[in-house]
């Protein structure tokens, strides 16, 4: 059988499956593994099965082999653990108080602190969910109670937890930096000031909905002083101290991310212990996290590197490189279409899963078109943090609802997450329109 018309057929199967609710790991494994054998068994022209076992095991083993033996990937449990060790020794939570007290005067001054506190949580975790689960159990029961809209509640933490996407370390960005063998330090550094410009995007839009709807929002709390202020700035040292290594130890050529990553998961246990707010049952209950969460993401990477070494052999990628150039498509529409593709996607899977799925056939095309990487990158992971509020399946939408439970109901928080979609919609069109935005401070790095 014709190799394109098997990868066609294996990327139906695979949109099929995962329509049905199949994991996407067992989805992307088991198509490729048939696919693959399939391609195996019918080089002589008839179907010789005993000639497909050996090279299908073959690229199962090699591939799945070298993908969870890549030093890259031994970050991703190190951030992982951080994020889990600095939430249970408090690090990442008094980013949130601080930016209470230093915005209690403002109108929507908790909204605006749990959207910092989704910034700065982003800025140690690199997870978008897990941002908002956290932030989530912590500020939106207390807006609800203050007497906030539920809307701007809910759909506050919900649009800031998208930030732990952009914000280094982000975990999408290491898993595009292995698939496409770009620098996964230049992709940190990339992010930093889109996702800067949308924590402030969000800042802005709570703003105007207080102004416009001051019944939005309680009347501003009483005012702090000076003390207060600084005792509460430096309560937050530990976690500015954190992205300050890793950040600034990247950026300055100290380390490489995966040496800031370890290096971090150290200064949160050492700031943990002698600060006397990580117990070893803490300690131990982060690791048993890590454990869990990072076995979920290697298993779905693996999967994701045999499928890539499928759609290779199939030749279904440069059969579409071939199509479009000759289709001599604009680079503006080419971006269009692939901006749609995903942005369709995100409303049906998780951000993993589109990018896995997506990137064998996006990353050729770009290529052809010149186009850099590095901004691509930031481009694709925009468009899966839009996709993490998208009705009708945005995580962290989900999330959020799964936290006040019955209080709001889901449709209630997707009309307050339209404002900020729109935001983030304006965000992606200025990272699309002005690459300088993502590949300022990567061209400036030693």
């Amino acid at each position: 059988m014709d190799g394109g018309t098997v990868g066609l057929i294996a990327f139906a199967a695979v949109l099929g499956l995962l329509a049905l609710r199949v994991p996407i790991a067992f989805t992307l494994a088991g198509v490729a593994t048939c696919g693959a054998f399939t391609m195996f068994a019918t080089r002589s022209g008839g179907f010789e099965a005993e000639r497909a076992i050996r090279p299908t095991v073959s690229m199962i083993y090699s591939n799945a082999y070298d993908l969870i033996h890549s030093y890259d990937l031994s970050m991703i449990p190190l951030f992982v653990a951080l994020g889990h060790i600095a939430y249970r020794a408090d690090i990442t939570t008094r980013i949130y108080h601080a930016a209470r007290v230093w915005l209690a005067r403002l109108p929507g001054g908790v909204a605006i602190a749990s959207v910092v506190g989704c910034g700065g949580f982003s800025a140690i975790t690199g997870s978008s969910i897990a941002c908002a689960s956290t932030m989530g159990r912590i500020c939106t029961p207390e807006m609800l109670r203050m007497g906030y809209d539920p809307r701007l509640a809910t759909a506050s933490v919900a649009a800031g937890g998208t930030l732990g996407s952009l914000i280094p370390p982000s975990v999408l960005f290491i898993i595009y930096g292995i698939f496409t063998e770009t620098s996964i330090s230049a992709l940190f550094l990339a992010g930093i000031l889109p996702g800067l410009i949308s924590l402030l995007g969000f800042i802005l839009v709570i703003s105007i909905w207080v102004w416009r709807d001051p019944s939005a929002a309680p009347p501003p709390e009483g005012t702090t002083t000076l003390a207060e202020r600084g005792r509460a700035a430096l309560d937050a040292w530990p976690a500015v101290a954190l992205f300050v290594i890793i950040v600034g130890g990247i950026y300055g050529g100290v380390f490489t991310a995966t040496e800031a990553a370890a290096v971090c998961v150290v200064a949160a246990v050492a700031i943990g212990v002698a600060q006397r707010r990580l117990s070893w049952s803490d300690l131990v209950e982060s690791l048993r996290e890590t454990a869990i969460q990072t076995s979920a993401i290697f298993l779905i990477a693996a999967a994701a590197k045999i499928f890539v070494a499928f759609v290779a052999l199939t030749g279904v990628a440069s059969d579409i490189v071939a199509a479009v150039s000759a289709a001599e498509l604009s680079t503006f529409v080419l971006l269009a279409v692939i901006v749609v593709i995903y942005l369709g996607l995100g409303m049906f899977l998780d951000p993993i899963g589109i990018m896995v799925l997506t990137l064998p056939l996006m990353i050729p095309l770009v290529e052809g078109y010149g186009l850099d990487l590095i901004w691509f990158g930031v481009v694709v992971i925009k468009l899966l943090e839009i996709g993490l509020i998208t009705p009708p399946v945005g995580l962290n939408v989900f999330v959020i609802a799964n936290v006040v439970g019955e209080k709001v109901p889901l449709e209630r928080i997707f009309s307050g997450i339209l404002r900020f979609l729109t935001v983030d919609v304006l965000v992606l069109i200025l990272i699309i329109a002005f690459p300088i935005l993502s590949l300022l401070i990567p061209g400036t790095m030693r």
